[in-house]
């Protein structure tokens, strides 16, 4: 076999495997589950919905688009935070085979718009209010018709609420129709199930077109080495406008599981203590977040800043065994579980047993400081376009650090300049009227493209290096990857977030956003008063204490990867203010062209600078 190429074996087909998401519709209305969904109610309270609920409610819905002369292959925009009326929309768009578009809700109108015009959508479904009046001012620029609000009191002009074209569907109580089903049962594997628009971290949106097939091949695989059941339960909370929120909810539901939805991000924390979940699927930056509340909590205590270094060391010890699924057997292991270890497991609720990561690289310091902790992060690794798992870690095969073996029905391939390429079921059929990046994006032979540096280890492991297009080229022609190296500097507390830049520069620098909410407990701990962010950061002491940490990380990487350079800025970014992609990856052009003249700086005396910092 070529060095460049590696085929993972294909694998039987799982029992009673679906064909398309209408058959995990059908197999949700088939059973007897009282609490399928969990939602907050106005006063916080949370209420369920049953299975037979959930078909009775999508049975309405689809009803009603199939009188507005909704016809197969029509495209219905979705426009919501988490919630249950964003699952029946869904649920009930792909049972008449029309195909759902779902749209971040923090974009603006205008942006939404574009991406309505593009798919060519007359009917929207809109959370709120909020959503509405944004739509709204912009409908001119759409093939709009009909705007559906799931917040049904006093809905404005021009909108039709939810709770009105939902009337007396839970009054039906069991009484299934056969002609509705016969209809759900007609929607074939090649049919269109979803348009979902992606920019990645560069470049305009471009509408990935996933099939009914392409995503029921991936639920066929995804996580069966993980043994979900009845008795589990997630909190929905990452943005279902992007696959892997949505693909977790459908193998919850398709495991007759409990899905609680959490629309607001602030909302997790308690959402997590009252639902106390079995499962939770988190990009890195959450894990980032909660080790980072830890340690600040830890830290305003010089007895519990001790406690949490001693119990840290002491799991590093046990790191194999956590990630065998065995607890430490020491007394020293046993005494840090009940003092730490269990506590840091009580931020998750308390009761998660499978921990997993995805939507960007989880980092080698991240991971063990939670295998650390007793807690085994699954990291996996898929993409928008591949449904979206392409390999995941598992209890049964694991490798700290690698992104899991390939699922069966994939086969890898790596190109000769390390470049991962896929094929299979579970890889979409093209960007939606984009030829020329169709033709770029696949082979000849029918490989996709992921833009991801890659590599597989002997065992068949694989490892993700970073985007291809996101290597920085110095001027001495060294590739840089970004990616670890701004890992390894997140995991400092005081660190928000950090980007590298460098390419075709003699040297790496970085731009560093703090952690204004550790940094301004730090600063008050060391006698520094500033009155902004601005004064803060220019505070010697400060750049003094970034330089430490930055000079440590330096000692782990090449001379032609450290940082020879670095500058703090006074913000905090943020997907609200445009540096982060809804799944928390830096939005490296933007940051670039917003810092330009900060990168300038750095690279002024750059001929003759001999890179100190």
């Amino acid at each position: 076999m070529p060095a460049n190429f590696q085929s993972s074996k294909r694998a039987m087909t799982p029992s009673n495997p679906l064909n398309t998401v209408n058959d995990l519709f059908l197999r949700i209305s088939e059973t007897a589950n009282p609490r399928a969904i969990l939602w907050q109610d106005e006063f916080g309270n949370w209420q369920p919905i049953s299975s037979g609920q959930l078909y009775q409610r999508i049975r309405r819905l689809a009803e009603v688009l199939l009188g507005w002369g909704t016809q197969k292959g029509d495209r219905i925009a979705l426009v919501s935070e988490n919630r249950w009326e964003w699952a029946v929309t869904d649920f009930a768009t792909l049972a008449i085979g029309a195909v759902n578009v779902p749209v971040y809700p923090t974009l603006t109108g205008e942006q939404i718009a574009v991406l309505l015009q593009d798919a060519g959508c007359r009917i929207a479904v809109v959370s709120t209010r909020q959503q509405f009046d944004k739509l709204n001012a912009v409908r001119g620029l759409t093939q709009l018709e009909r705007i559906l609000i799931m917040d049904s009191t006093a809905p404005p002009d021009g909108a039709i609420a939810f709770s009105e074209v939902l009337e007396g569907a839970d009054e039906r109580a069991s009484q299934r129709d056969p002609v509705f089903d016969a209809l759900v049962r007609s929607v074939e594997p090649k049919d269109l199930a979803t348009l979902i628009y992606t920019s990645g971290t560069t470049g305009e949106p471009k509408g990935v077109m996933l099939t009914h097939g392409n995503i029921a091949a991936n639920q066929n695989y995804c996580v069966r080495e993980f043994s979900f059941d009845a008795t589990d339960g997630c909190i929905s909370f990452l943005p279902l406008s992007h696959i892997t929120a949505r693909a977790l909810d459908y193998v919850m539901y398709g495991c007759g599981a409990q899905v609680a939805y959490c629309s607001q991000f602030d909302k997790l924390p308690q959402a997590m203590r009252e639902v106390r979940p079995t499962v939770f699927v988190g990009v890195p930056r959450v894990y980032e977040k909660i080790r980072q509340e830890v340690e600040r909590r830890a830290a305003l205590s010089p007895i519990k800043k001790r406690m949490l270094a001693w119990a840290l060391r002491v799991g590093a010890r046990h790191r194999d065994a956590v990630y065998a699924g065995r607890k430490g057997s020491s007394l020293a292991w046993k005494l840090a579980w009940k003092l730490v270890y269990g506590k840091v497991r009580e931020a998750f609720g308390g009761r998660v047993r499978v921990f997993i990561s995805g939507g960007a690289p989880l980092g080698m310091e991240t991971a063990q400081w939670f295998a650390s902790a007793g807690i085994a992060v699954w990291e996996g690794y898929g993409l928008t376009e591949t449904s979206p798992v392409i390999a995941l870690n598992s209890p049964l095969n694991q490798r700290m650090g690698s992104v899991g073996k390939p699922l069966p029905n994939l086969e890898l391939r790596l190109a000769e300049d390390g470049e991962l390429l896929v094929r299979g079921p579970s890889v979409f059929v093209g960007y939606w009227l984009k030829p020329a990046a169709n033709a770029e994006c696949f082979d000849q032979e029918g490989w996709f493209r992921t833009g991801d540096i890659a590599h597989l280890d002997a065992d068949g492991f694989l490892y993700i290096t970073d985007r291809k297009k996101e290597l920085l080229k110095t001027s001495g022609g060294k590739l840089v990857a970004p990616q670890p190296i701004e890992n390894k500097i997140k995991a400092n507390l005081l660190v928000g977030q950090v980007a590298l830049v460098g390419d075709k520069h003699k040297f790496v620098s970085a731009l560093i956003s703090p952690n204004f909410t550790a940094l301004e407990e730090w600063a008050r701990r060391n006698g520094i008063v500033a009155g902004s962010h601005v004064e803060l950061i220019a505070d010697s002491r400060v750049v003094a204490e970034f330089s430490k940490f930055v000079h440590d990380v330096n000692g782990t990487l090449a001379n032609f990867e450290t940082i020879k350079r670095f500058r703090l800025v006074p913000e905090e970014w943020s997907q609200e203010t445009g540096e982060l992609t809804p799944s928390m990856k830096l939005k490296r052009r933007v940051i670039t062209e917003r810092y330009g003249s900060l990168i300038d700086e750095l690279y002024a005396d750059e001929a003759t600078a001999r890179g100190a910092l």
